[in-house]
């Protein structure tokens, strides 16, 4: 088994920035970590990465849709696309992740468990991709958000059949769209449920039974409400939507913080991608939600990232790092936008033991860059090595 070891000038290990660091590498995982110089360098064994260099562990995207092309129309291209060709368009998305130090993602939303078929594919070829945290098609209502998925159920025993159907496919976590959302034409509008209360409770229930986390699609207030009351893992947009605008619910994120459900916080744009084409619903409150990531923050909630991305051209799937900084320029502490994308949103994926930081026992995925990205967010774009499972992507 091959050993190595990782020489850097500074190391964010997750949750802090460190001095120098020696990280020891032995096959897929972290072997050990040594303050300072720690091995010779004249040791062939030993990389170094050079003196400004900084050592940060891979970087997780807690949701994703590696099925989206980040087109125009991303779901006409889905749905005019066989099985093999959605495949190969996912593999590249894949590829495009891991190049930007991505190496673990949550995938919210594929359709016929490709996302099962490619992780297995990524597991014998890590230099090929992240590694993906699956969720199948999403739950929804007949003719619901993102029903072309094939995630729709009609009743409770379609609900409850739909989650053990995702366990039998290994799916970690199950996405159920407690509202509705802005990419389904004749669905039901982002600020109103799709799901009772009592059915989504249902849903966690049985996933929690089965060992799967359960991850809530919920834009509307009273979405979001429902999902921490129901005991669901992450909420994804939590966009306090109403049917006239967005409104922080200061009784309602006091629940969040109380309940310590994860927060998945929607952000990442591509400024080459050009000014933002967003859903009237979506850009009438953006103002609103972003205020509403800072209350959230303020208050104490555990923050993860997950961009969405695929879903639009100024969502391409290594959009993560622009993420982060977006999230520091809303107010938060650049310290803890690093660990939202790192050890926090690994946490929300349920891969904690071994993703999102540099201790020993955990996976060798790292992201090398120049420069503190404490001090500067923006040396985040230009990986100098990347890493996945011990194997050296670029």
């Amino acid at each position: 088994m091959r050993e190595f070891a990782l020489r850097a000038a500074r190391m964010f290990d997750g949750f802090r920035m460190r001095g120098p660091a020696t990280v020891r590498v032995e096959g897929s995982r972290i072997l050990g970590i040594d303050s300072g110089a720690g091995l010779p360098a004249a040791d062939p064994a030993v990389i170094d990465l050079g003196p400004d260099s900084c050592l940060l562990p891979g970087l997780v995207d807690a949701h994703i849709h590696l099925a989206f092309n980040a087109s125009a129309d991303p779901v006409s291209a889905l749905t005019t696309m066989d099985d093999g060709q959605l495949l190969a368009t996912m593999e590249n998305a894949a590829h495009l992740a891991v190049q930007a130090g991505i190496t673990t993602v949550r995938d919210l939303g594929d359709r016929g468990y490709l996302g099962e078929v490619l992780n297995g594919r990524l597991k014998r070829q890590p230099e090929s991709g992240p590694e993906i945290v699956y969720a199948g098609a999403p739950i929804t209502t007949p003719r619901g958000h993102c029903f072309f998925l094939g995630g729709e159920v009609a009743d409770t025993e379609a609900l409850l059949a739909a989650v053990r159907e995702r366990q039998s496919h290994g799916c970690s976590v199950v996405k159920i769209m407690v509202s509705g959302g802005n990419m389904t034409p004749g669905s039901p509008p982002p600020y109103r449920s799709q799901f009772s209360r009592a059915e989504v409770a249902m849903a966690v229930a049985e996933a929690h039974r089965l060992g799967m986390r359960v991850a809530a699609h919920a834009h509307g207030t009273e979405a979001i409400r429902d999902a921490v009351a129901a005991g669901v893992d992450t909420i994804e947009h939590v966009s306090f939507m109403t049917e006239d605008g967005s409104h922080v619910d200061a009784g309602l994120v006091r629940e969040i913080v109380d309940h310590d459900v994860f927060v998945s916080l929607t952000l990442g744009t591509q400024p080459a991608a050009g000014v933002p084409d967003l859903p009237p619903a979506i850009a009438a409150r953006m103002a609103a939600i972003h205020h509403a990531y800072l209350v959230l923050y303020d208050a104490g909630a555990n923050l993860v990232l997950g961009t969405d991305a695929g879903i639009a051209p100024f969502k391409p799937h290594d959009v993560l790092p622009y993420a982060i900084e977006q999230l520091a320029d809303l107010g938060v502490a650049p310290v803890d936008a690093l660990a939202a994308a790192t050890s926090g949103a690994a946490d929300a994926c349920g891969a904690a033991d071994k993703k999102g930081r540099i201790v020993e026992g955990a996976d060798a995925d790292f992201l090398v860059v120049t420069g503190d990205p404490v001090a500067d967010l923006a040396v985040l774009h230009k990986p100098v090595a990347v890493f996945r499972a011990g194997v050296r992507v670029r």
